[in-house]
């Protein structure tokens, strides 16, 4: 009898230690790598745009936004988060603040191929109207010339819809998607960037500060 105990014991320890070993390592918000690859692949795709753009900004990390994406996706709810409406409640620099949701299988999933499937909405929408036939607001948002920040969260939600899902959510500063108004003018790439501004694959980047050493 001690015996059997003993092997069910160590049964259900092996079965702990392989479910362990299975289950994906989710990124954190201060994972570098992860933070990398959402900011390159929205470069990415915004300096890609047809017809180009003439105003697209570079975009860049902010932490505010990563923590107000890793605070809903906690929530496991596939629905907007409830402040993005409400003048300053998500995020103090940005009276409003725009969103991108994702779901699917985490194994499946990187940064890149929840923005590509965002940006394959194009094919939905007609930037002289401006007019979607289909659902197209992700797209908009992602190539919003002037949201020039970012944030994003990742999370495993084991019973959502019925199985275990990846949430990935993005918040935007300043908040794109206005409606009637097409998200960037249309012209030769960077010919419309802000006074200073360089010109990198085909997006509007601030110059880094400079160091200003006394003596």
């Amino acid at each position: 009898m001690v015996l059997r105990k003993k092997l069910n014991c160590l049964w259900t320890l092996s079965l702990c230690l392989v479910a362990s070993k299975s289950l994906p390592k989710v990124p954190s918000i201060t994972d570098q790598s992860f933070i990398d690859a959402c900011v390159k692949s929205h470069n990415e795709m915004r300096g890609k745009v047809d017809p180009p753009a003439a105003n697209m900004k570079h975009m860049t990390w902010d932490e505010g936004l990563a923590q107000i994406a890793e605070a809903w996706t906690k929530k496991c709810k596939f629905q907007h988060n409830t402040c993005l409406s409400k003048s300053y409640e998500c995020h103090p620099a940005f009276q409003f603040v725009g969103e991108n949701m994702w779901l699917g299988g985490f194994r499946i999933f990187t940064p890149k191929s929840a923005v590509v499937a965002w940006c394959n909405e194009n094919k939905f929408y007609d930037i002289n109207s401006p007019s979607c036939s289909r659902v197209c607001g992700h797209y908009t948002q992602v190539v919003w010339a002037n949201s020039y920040k970012l944030g994003c969260a990742v999370r495993i939600c084991p019973n959502l819809r019925g199985a275990e899902t990846a949430v990935f959510v993005c918040n935007y500063g300043p908040a794109g998607n206005i409606r009637n108004v097409i998200p960037y003018t249309k012209g030769a790439s960077c010919s419309m960037c802000a006074a200073g501004d360089t010109c990198a694959k085909k997006l509007c980047r601030k110059p880094k500060g400079k160091i200003t050493i006394t003596f």
